[in-house]
């Protein structure tokens, strides 16, 4: 099993856990990818590249079952990456108490998928635009109304220092644009990459 993570800063994986946020958009880096991608860049034959790689043998073997291009794939079960201190009150505490030492206490990127007490399925995944995005898939990747912080408006929190803030705006596509670009880097919303846009189920595993 592989583990997926999500942003913390920006309250993405309590908003996982949630299931507030069943989507998530990952954008695509591999250049020989990105030169079959194009040769469909329209909304309509965009909408059926990932069913054209998977149904295309050769293709499939280069990018579908390549992790490297497709972390990802359909109807796997993923959990969900959190430091060991995170869910100390779901794990053995002799093993947490061992691991304390260890650098993923606190940092999720060097947990073992096996310990994470949460996870999802990846339902649906498709190659898009970053801006193809809607309001509707906006609320999707954890776009939330704030009515108790002004007016209603969408917008996503984060901590600063010790202040809970907020970023705000009429429509959650806005608010998403805003996200993005603090997630990744300013001006990835207007290079408007593509991306996989990957759908997910949650999952409640039986306690053993």
């Amino acid at each position: 099993m592989q583990k997926i993570m999500f942003n913390d800063k920006y309250g993405l994986t309590d908003a996982v856990l949630a299931k507030r946020k069943t989507q998530t958009r990952r954008i695509i880096t591999n250049k020989e990818m990105l030169e079959i991608i194009k040769k469909f860049d329209s909304p309509a034959s965009l909408f059926l590249v990932y069913d054209r790689l998977v149904l295309n043998p050769d293709l499939r073997k280069r990018f579908i079952d390549n992790r490297r291009v497709m972390r990802y794939q359909m109807n796997e079960t993923v959990a969900i990456a959190q430091s060991y201190a995170d869910i100390t009150p779901q794990a053995d505490w002799a093993n947490c108490m061992i691991r304390k030492e260890e650098i993923g206490w606190n940092n999720k990127m060097f947990v073992r998928a096996e310990d994470m007490p949460h996870h999802i399925r990846i339902a649906k995944i498709r190659i898009e635009r970053l801006q193809d995005i809607s309001d509707e898939d906006c609320i999707a990747e954890g776009i939330q109304k704030y009515p108790d912080v002004h007016n209603y408006m969408w917008g996503f929190s984060y901590i600063k220092g010790a202040a809970l803030k907020f970023e705000l705006s009429t429509t959650p596509r806005e608010v998403y644009a805003n996200l993005i670009d603090r997630i990744s880097c300013k001006g990835t919303w207007e290079s408007n990459p593509y991306v996989f846009a990957v759908s997910y189920t949650h999952l409640t595993l039986p306690t053993t």
